[in-house]
């Protein structure tokens, strides 16, 4: 069983930085596909950034590109969000999710098999 831990949320201003973390055990994540999602209040969960085992490929919501980073380490079992020029559009809770295939990209939640509890991002203006 794969667990996922989320942590480095919380309240920044516009125009902050946030680094967003995600512990994953029962599983090395060097052999998957993993991603960071978003669900605002009242609105469907949405992709935001994913990376391939290696590290090798990732992709980006157009709301995202250009500010937002992911990277992994995969000696830690870890993977980051780096979070910049944040925008008020941007509060939500961000959810890590990670499915077990080595060289796709998916962007649908349901093609994600583990997810984290997730962690509140608030941005004020």
């Amino acid at each position: 069983q794969v667990q996922l831990v989320e942590s480095g949320g919380g309240l920044a201003q516009v125009g902050d930085s946030l680094r967003l973390s995600c512990a994953a055990s029962g599983r090395p994540v060097s052999t998957s596909t993993m991603a960071w999602f978003r669900q605002a209040p009242g609105k469907e969960r949405e992709f935001v950034t994913g990376i391939t085992w290696s590290g090798g490929r990732t992709n980006y919501a157009n709301a995202v590109e250009g500010r937002l980073t992911i990277s992994r380490e995969n000696t830690k079992n870890m993977i980051y969000l780096q979070m910049n020029s944040l925008k008020p559009e941007d509060t939500a809770v961000y959810y890590c999710a990670l499915v077990r295939k080595l060289f796709t990209l998916p962007i649908q939640p349901n093609e994600y098999e583990y997810w984290g509890q997730g962690t509140l991002v608030t941005v004020s203006s």
